[in-house]
């Protein structure tokens, strides 16, 4: 709704000025919607900086595992060898 103010001012000297004011109705946002959207934003960075980091500890997780079943596969390789020797009486 739209409604229109008009205000006559007459000074002491005789002369008269007019002022208009338009006051409008407009349904006013609270901004609670941008306040939602930080909040789910903020959300959003938090869960995928957790997500790097399980990803990050599980490909070190994986790759101390590799290093240690090649640890294991070169001491077997060693004992192998070692029982070579023994059985050539070297």
């Amino acid at each position: 709704m739209v409604e229109e103010r008009v205000v006559e001012v007459r000074e002491p000297t005789g002369s008269t000025h007019t002022h208009t004011t338009v006051y409008e109705d407009r349904p006013r946002s609270s901004g609670s919607g941008w306040v939602i959207a930080v909040i789910l934003l903020v959300a959003l960075l938090v869960g995928g900086y957790f997500v790097l980091q399980m990803s990050n500890s599980r490909a070190s997780r994986d790759s101390a595992i590799e290093r240690a079943a090649d640890n294991v596969g070169t001491a077997a390789k060693n004992v192998g060898d070692a029982a070579k020797d023994v059985a050539n009486g070297n």
